[in-house]
């Protein structure tokens, strides 16, 4: 397993980690579960993410009992909060309120002193971004989270967000988790170049596309019973007959490399030297050994142009 720095800060991060979006604490039988966890752990990995709404606090219990078996300096745990923990008018977004309020049950249902990252799940437009700002501060001088990030923020809100934070010496941003894969591309435009001046690193998620990015479908018209597709009809919107003749001609690429398809969908996101890491989800281990499988991968630029000819 190879390893990257995070944006501009000194902690390490491996290019593959684990989340427990739509997985853990749900659907994903607890024995599985916790295999893909220490499975990724033997491996290298050192970097799993959750979140306080996955499950509704259920997948921060299991992520944060199973890592508990080893090393607290050993491994990288975010968590974050925004979205509804309940039915209050407090009950979400980034207030000072409901950050604190979130940091600490996301710590007690971990079983942790601290977070390494605590995420802004997304950006909240009746909050004041110095306010928000102001209470992560907080909970970094207090030691309970590391380092703080942001997801799926717009350009413009991140570069507003060092703003303030230079403005009144609070910490700053170092890491944004956006959507980004082969098929879903918008950071490229002004995310990144404005992350690379700002000294912020990418941790993506969706990197193989809810799976289509593996080769598993074969047609958008027949979806396996046991996908995630099946169950989620965001999912199976997202999965085109077009989409899916385009995974067909990077297999043969994928196949000239004695790659998978999604290890060569992994490595494609990994080229860009501002993704940190691309993080990936797994409802069985083997999956995660796969995965594992495309750290350290380079594509030459003739194999680069060649997808890009595909993708267009």
């Amino acid at each position: 397993m190879k390893y990257r720095r995070l944006g501009r800060s000194g902690l390490k991060v491996s290019e593959i980690s684990l989340g427990s979006w739509l997985t853990y604490g749900g659907y994903v039988e607890r024995e599985n579960a916790v295999h893909a966890i220490t499975t990724a752990y033997d491996l290298g990995i050192n970097f799993f993410d959750t979140a306080n709404v996955y499950e509704n606090g259920a997948a921060e219990v299991l992520v944060g009992e199973t890592l508990k078996a080893y090393p607290r300096e050993s491994y990288v745990l975010a968590t974050k909060a925004f979205w509804p923990m309940g039915d209050g008018p407090n009950d979400r977004g980034l207030s000072r309120k409901h950050i604190m309020e979130q940091a600490h049950a996301s710590l007690k249902r971990l079983g942790h002193d601290y977070v390494d990252i605590f995420y802004c799940h997304r950006h909240d437009p009746e909050t004041p971004l110095d306010e928000t700002l102001r209470a992560l501060d907080d909970l970094v001088r207090q030691g309970k989270v590391l380092y703080v990030g942001v997801s799926e923020w717009q350009a413009s809100q991140i570069a507003e967000a060092m703003s303030v934070a230079d403005r009144y010496l609070l910490d700053r941003i170092v890491v944004n988790q956006p959507h980004y894969n082969m098929f879903e591309r918008y950071i490229e435009k002004e995310v990144i170049p404005l992350s690379e001046r700002s000294g912020v690193g990418q941790v993506v998620f969706s990197p193989l596309a809810q799976g289509l990015l593996t080769g598993k479908y074969t047609s958008a018209s027949d979806i396996p019973e046991d996908s995630r597709a099946s169950k989620l009809e965001w999912v199976r919107k997202g999965i085109t007959d077009e989409k899916i003749a385009k995974v067909h001609e990077l297999e043969k690429i994928a196949d000239e490399l004695d790659l998978s398809v999604g290890n060569l969908a992994l490595a494609w996101v990994l080229r860009n030297s501002n993704v940190a890491s691309a993080l990936v989800g797994a409802s069985r281990p083997e999956q995660v050994t796969e995965n594992a499988k495309a750290s350290g991968v380079e594509l030459s630029e003739e194999i680069v142009g060649r997808i890009e000819e595909i993708l267009e």
